[in-house]
């Protein structure tokens, strides 16, 4: 028992642990749009890393590219594939992988290789910087939608923020999703595997979730039952006493942020990287 235990990727744990769909639900107009920006224009073939159901590798198929989505939550796999059969999306496809090795994945296999707030998530970000390098094709892009820490206007990150200060300690080696948000740290991840620091453009984007008829309250409950990271902060709070308290905080927070009144409307600061492929 102890050795499947250890076997257990605590990433993918994470991400199936709820049902990231019913977040990303309030998430579709802003994956729309942030595509639409991307100037894409068939025949392209594009990579949607960390592409959860579809949020935005669906709007990237409408346009006319030939998609393929690697998650590694195998439930939102499964969405995501139900999602396009659908939508009647014969030129995209999900399947399950690690952006941190994706195997299987041919190198210069991509014009396009996205990451919007997935691929941040994984383990050794170097690993993720030479996997998404390696199978994108010279002359092609990779984009990231990051979180970024420390920022007022970052709402993602001040959710997580909130819900690390309730949960136990990470493991040792552990390096924090929000340093995709740092400059000097994309720069270092993709230096390594040869992209030079001209190559690279950062700038800073809002996303918005957009949650109609739906309350803060309602909202925190949503979270709280089927987003990995607010679900643990939640299990540590009530073991120690303190889910009043988190919820308190994280109510706080949703209220403060709100641009829609009773139709929940928050918008999320982001850093959008784009990396020319050489």
């Amino acid at each position: 028992m102890d050795s499947i235990k250890a076997s257990v990727n605590p990433n993918k744990a994470l991400w199936e642990k709820g049902d990231f769909t019913a977040i990303a639900a309030f998430m579709r107009d802003s994956g729309e749009s942030l595509v639409g920006s991307l100037g894409v224009k068939p025949p392209l073939k594009a990579l949607d890393l960390g592409c959860g159901d579809g949020t935005t590798a669906l709007p990237l198929a409408k346009l006319g590219a030939d998609v393929t989505g690697i998650d590694i939550a195998s439930n939102l796999v499964e969405a995501g594939n139900q999602r396009a059969a659908k939508a009647g999306l014969k030129n995209v496809r999900f399947q399950e992988g690690d952006a941190t090795d994706l195997k299987g994945v041919a190198d210069r296999s991509f014009d396009l290789s996205l990451s919007i707030f997935g691929a941040m998530f994984a383990p050794r970000p170097f690993d993720v910087a030479k996997e998404m390098v390696r199978v994108t094709k010279p002359g092609g892009r990779v984009v990231m939608g990051n979180w970024i820490p420390n920022d007022p206007s970052s709402f993602v990150s001040q959710l997580l923020k909130i819900s690390m200060a309730y949960s136990p300690p990470p493991p040792e080696g552990f390096v924090s999703p929000m340093t995709w948000g740092v400059d000097t740290h994309i720069v270092e991840r993709f230096g390594k595997v040869g992209i030079a620091a001209g190559s690279i453009t950062m700038t800073k984007d809002t996303y918005l979730f957009n949650g109609s008829d739906c309350t803060p309250e309602q909202y925190i409950d949503l979270f709280s039952r089927y987003y990995g990271p607010t679900m643990n902060a939640f299990e540590a709070a009530e073991r120690i006493g303190m889910a009043d308290e988190l919820y308190a905080e994280l109510l706080d927070l949703f209220e403060r942020e709100n641009r829609g009144g009773a139709n929940t409307v928050i918008p999320a600061t982001y850093l959008r990287v784009i990396v020319d492929r050489k």
